[in-house]
Formats: structure tokens, C-alpha cells, sequence
């Protein structure tokens, strides 16, 4: 047995993420860490935004792993509350129980719990891209995924649903959306590090570390964990027939960055000023419902994960 499967590792869990989805599974988490030799203590999340505490926690305690299990929103506040301590050495580590789960995604953790937690006995450690996204002077950090316009109007839809989960929970809200009241395209302005693109109608915009959202659509495909730069999809007016037959079959395989509507960008600073209030969401959390300025900066190599 590797001494990789001894690290001190502490496993924080959401019970709640994916609409419970983790509390589900929960139960044979046991089984698969005992299946591949893996041990650790577990917490359990009590509030929303108690895993960036339970992190912070462990990481300050000398966890050389700390485990999240849950949706990109739960390993969103993990690395959060690792990266609060200053020369943090502990390891991100992902067990997928979420609605997306696309960061996951992006750096290649099998998707079902057992594959995960064989994963933890038989991975190894990789430096991967954070970024900080600033909203009208209030700083945090992400991992995955910042969406400006439809897409975050579809995240605050899919709260007000109860019954779905994954894919198909975020593709009944944006239906939803398109068919209701959509308040897309939005006025902004836009740069990428020197260069300001036309002020524009834009009916979404992301800047993401990771090549997917919403559990399925590849809105940046060529998007890279550890490349050191910001990937950016920008999509201007799209009808709403367009969008249901052409743009959003194209999106779940990466093919609509060769659409007219669409500009694809890479860069290190991004800054976009909205002339109404933006609604943005980061890594599947409501970011902002009505933000003026957003400002993007790329932190290369800045957290460890266990992949």
C-alpha cells in the first residue's frame, strides 16, 4: 500500500449539495474510503459558508488533505478557506456530490463517488490556476466558473426549483428563462488585459479557469487549469429560437465558439462594466444580482489539488 493513502486528511461534507444528492451518497462513503485504504475524519457543514471555516480549520490544524464533498459551491468555499492561511501547504481534495460538478470535470475526477475515492488512494498532487474576481470593490476567489447575463439569470431559476438536480435542472430553468422573462442582452463594457472590445449587447459572458458549466455546456473549451490564463466566452444578442436550436446543442460540445455571435479571448485581467446591474454567478453560487464593476485577475499555480 502506497504511504500516499496515509496522509492526514480531513473530509468535509454538504450534505445538502446537489438537492441532497450528498447526503445520499454519504452513506457509502465508508464503504469506498475502506474499499481503497483511505482514512481520514469527516466534518459536516452546518450552515452555508461553513466549509470555508471547516477549511480553514483544518488547514491551521496541519491536514496535509482536506476533502470536499459536494457541488462546485462547497469545493469553492474549501479552497477559499485554505487559501485564508498564509503559505497553506494542505491539498484540495474532490469527492463530486453537486449539481454540476464541473470543476471535477476540469481536472479529471471520475464522476461517480468509488471512482472518486480510488482516486484519492491512487492520484497525486497538481498546481492549478485560482482566480480572484472583484464585484464592485467586494473581493473573492474561484476556481471554475464566473457567468454574466443568461447563464446567472438561469442559476437564480434553478433555485426556486425543487425537484431536479444535474443537467437536467439547469436545462429546464434556462427553458424557463427563454420563454419568460429573460432580461438578456445586457450593455456592458468589456477589456482583456490592452484590449477594449466594441461596447456591446452581450447575452452572456464567462471568464473560467475550467472548460464547462452547468454540468454540461463547454462554454470554454480550450480552457486549461494550469496554463496561467483566463478563458473567456462572449456571446452577443442570440434570439431566443436561435439560442434553443442552434447555439445551445453547440454549446454542450464546445462547437459555438465557431458561431458569428460568439468571440473567444484569452488573457490575464479582464474588466467589464455593465450600464445596468449585472447578475452574475460564481462556480454555480449567486456572485451578484445588480454588479456595476467586475474586475478578473488570473493567481497562476496558487492552490494544490489532489487529482
Amino acid at each position: 500500500m502506497s504511504t500516499r493513502h496515509a496522509m492526514r486528511t480531513r473530509f468535509i461534507v454538504n450534505s445538502t449539495a446537489g438537492r441532497g444528492l450528498a447526503g445520499q451518497l454519504f452513506g457509502q462513503l465508508q464503504t469506498f474510503l475502506a474499499r481503497y485504504g483511505v482514512e481520514g475524519d469527516i466534518a459536516q457543514t452546518q450552515a452555508p459558508g461553513h466549509a470555508i471555516e471547516l477549511a480553514r480549520q483544518a488547514a491551521l490544524a496541519g491536514y496535509e488533505r482536506v476533502v470536499a464533498m459536494g457541488g462546485d459551491g462547497t469545493i469553492n468555499q474549501v479552497a477559499n478557506g485554505l487559501l485564508s492561511v498564509p503559505e497553506c501547504q494542505a491539498v484540495l481534495g474532490i469527492l463530486p456530490a453537486g449539481s454540476g460538478n464541473d470543476f471535477a470535470y476540469a481536472v479529471g475526477i471520475p464522476k461517480d463517488l468509488e471512482g472518486a475515492c480510488q482516486r484519492l488512494a491512487e492520484g497525486r498532487v497538481a498546481t492549478v490556476d485560482v482566480i480572484r474576481v472583484t464585484v464592485d470593490g467586494e473581493t473573492h476567489l474561484y476556481c471554475n466558473a464566473v457567468g454574466i447575463g443568461l447563464d446567472a439569470e438561469v442559476l437564480l431559476e434553478t433555485l426556486k426549483i425543487t425537484r431536479l438536480r444535474g443537467f437536467a435542472l439547469y436545462g429546464w430553468a434556462l427553458l424557463k428563462i427563454l420563454f419568460t422573462n429573460g432580461h438578456w442582452p445586457y450593455p456592458m463594457r468589456i477589456r482583456v488585459d490592452d484590449q477594449e472590445l466594441p461596447h456591446q449587447a452581450v447575452t452572456l459572458i464567462t471568464v473560467a479557469n475550467g472548460q464547462r458549466v452547468a454540468g454540461g455546456f463547454h462554454l470554454t473549451p480550450q480552457a486549461r487549469t494550469d496554463d496561467g490564463l483566463l478563458d473567456v466566452c462572449l456571446a452577443g444578442p442570440v434570439d431566443r429560437f436561435s439560442m434553443i436550436f442552434r447555439f445551445l446543442a453547440k454549446a454542450t460540445k464546445g462547437t459555438h465558439i465557431k458561431e458569428k455571435e460568439v468571440t473567444s479571448l484569452q488573457g490575464r485581467r479582464v474588466v467589464i462594466e455593465g450600464l445596468q446591474g449585472l447578475p452574475a454567478h460564481m462556480d454555480g453560487e449567486v456572485l451578484c444580482t445588480a454588479g456595476r464593476r467586475v474586475e478578473f485577475e488570473m493567481l497562476p499555480g496558487r492552490l494544490k489539488v489532489w487529482c
